[in-house]
């Protein structure tokens, strides 16, 4: 008996790390289930409400602009753009998604707590709000790459490379959402991630103009955001070429999914399951 208690006391006084590897399996799968179940009862109003900023942005700059500037590296200004929306819808779904839907999940209506009493782990439900953000992604920049090869704006050739990148994009900024979520107090929070983060990327990530048109200092700080690698694998796909450094874009995009993942399991593990 002494063994016993001895090991009993050993797991009591150590109890696993928060900041243990992922224990992933295909138990995420009912709970993402359940995610797509709940959305399809609105998925025309939400397709529709991810579509329309993008689409805006396109026709408003890409039109508007384009008749002070025709050509930007050598394209129309509205081509030029047009990988710029991809990417940029793809973000925006997915951090809304893991933010102020996966929020509401988790704190709101217990949700996440009401699952646990299920046998599945926190590492099975966060990996499911993972992908199911990283799927609503995928429609939502899914749309806009049909958008914008229907109305000539993006060769055909290439364009369905884009959508490997948009999934994977979205994984990339579902898991920094995530982070935030994890963190989060209350919906007030999220816009601190928005103001100091998400807007200043967007406008220096090459999304509206040619990252070569910073300063130096300034276009390496460029080299470490997300959205930089994704803007620099969809632009080439979209305008008919293979783009450079393939493995460095999809390798920094990979690292920033599977780290912040990581990171914000961590921080649910110690907030969750005290």
């Amino acid at each position: 008996m002494k063994p016993i208690a001895l090991d009993a006391a050993r797991t009591t006084a150590c109890p696993p790390s928060r900041w243990r590897p992922p224990r992933l399996s295909r138990r995420f799968v009912p709970v993402w289930r359940r995610n797509f179940l709940v959305w399809r009862k609105l998925a025309l109003p939400s397709v529709l409400g991810n579509l329309a900023d993008p689409v805006i942005y396109l026709f408003g700059l890409g039109l508007g602009l384009g008749m002070l500037v025709p050509e930007v590296a050598g394209v129309p200004y509205i081509s030029f753009l047009a990988a710029g929306m991809v990417c940029f819808s793809t973000m925006n779904a997915a951090s809304f998604e893991a933010l102020y839907s996966g929020f509401s999940r988790m704190h709101v209506q217990k949700t996440w707590d009401a699952i646990l009493n299920a046998p599945l782990e926190l590492d099975d439900i966060v990996f499911a709000e993972l992908v199911w953000a990283a799927s609503k992604a995928l429609l939502s920049g899914a749309a806009i790459l049909l958008v914008v090869v229907l109305f000539g704006f993006a060769e055909a050739r290439y364009a369905l490379w884009v959508l490997p990148l948009i999934f994977l994009v979205g994984l990339c900024f579902a898991a920094l959402g995530l982070v935030m979520t994890a963190l989060a107090p209350s919906y007030d929070f999220f816009m601190y991630y928005f103001t100091l983060f998400i807007t200043p990327m967007t406008l220096l990530a090459g999304v509206f103009f040619p990252l070569e048109q910073l300063p130096p200092a300034l276009r390496l700080l460029t080299e470490l955001l997300p959205l930089t690698h994704a803007v620099q694998l969809a632009r080439p796909l979209l305008l008919g070429e293979l783009p450079a450094q393939v493995s460095l874009h999809l390798a920094v995009l990979a690292a920033y999914a599977i780290g912040a993942f990581w990171l914000a399991l961590a921080v649910l593990r110690r907030r969750l399951l005290k």
